[in-house]
């Protein structure tokens, strides 16, 4: 990994997303954010229109119960604002990630990265990854790749150490033999 791993710009991307598409259904819809507004066509329309796909329209009707928190059937933008600081604290899950994800415009190499490497991100194993894991994450694959071109290097050196100073079926301590036969 050649830049720092960093998970700001998914959680960032995901709110913006849910919040984006949010105010226009909500400027859409005046009784309200309501699950019939979300499967009407009107919805769909007035999403493309602003140019935001549906995605983030399919999770909120398909989680609405969960995220309508005093289930009056209206999602307002404090229910919609708690749910997205929810997911930048707990962290996202997986299935989040596929659905969510992929439509915030983020960096798709980020997306994969976390997605590939879920299982190892989620250090205390709650299936969701937070953006300090996806840090974490990140600080452990540089240090692994500088310790691997270290030792690589490390290597290299001895090769040409060791070809130019002893003989090809000797160990690294001939050239100390070799030293002390000269003097």
């Amino acid at each position: 990994m050649s830049t720092k791993l960093d998970g700001t710009s998914l959680f960032t991307g995901i709110s913006s997303g849910m919040n984006n598409t949010y105010s226009v259904l909500a400027n859409t819809f005046k009784d309200g954010v309501t699950l019939a507004n979300l499967n009407s066509t009107d919805a769909t329309t007035a999403l493309t229109s602003n140019s935001l796909g549906t995605s983030f329209k399919s999770y909120l009707t398909t989680n609405f119960s969960t995220l309508d928190k005093n289930h009056d059937g209206k999602l307002t933008a404090d229910e919609l604002s708690s749910f997205t600081n929810t997911l930048s604290t707990t962290g996202i899950s997986r299935e989040q990630l596929y659905t969510l994800g992929s439509s915030t415009g983020m960096s798709s190499s980020l997306l994969n990265t976390v997605i590939d490497y879920f299982d190892e991100i989620d250090t205390n194993k709650d299936g969701k990854v937070t953006n300090a894991e996806i840090q974490e994450f990140g600080l452990r694959s540089q240090q692994e790749k500088q310790r691997k071109e270290d030792l690589e290097k490390m290597l290299s050196n001895m090769s040409t150490f060791y070809e130019s100073s002893a003989a090809s079926t000797g160990s690294l301590l001939d050239y100390k033999y070799l030293q002390d036969e000269e003097t």
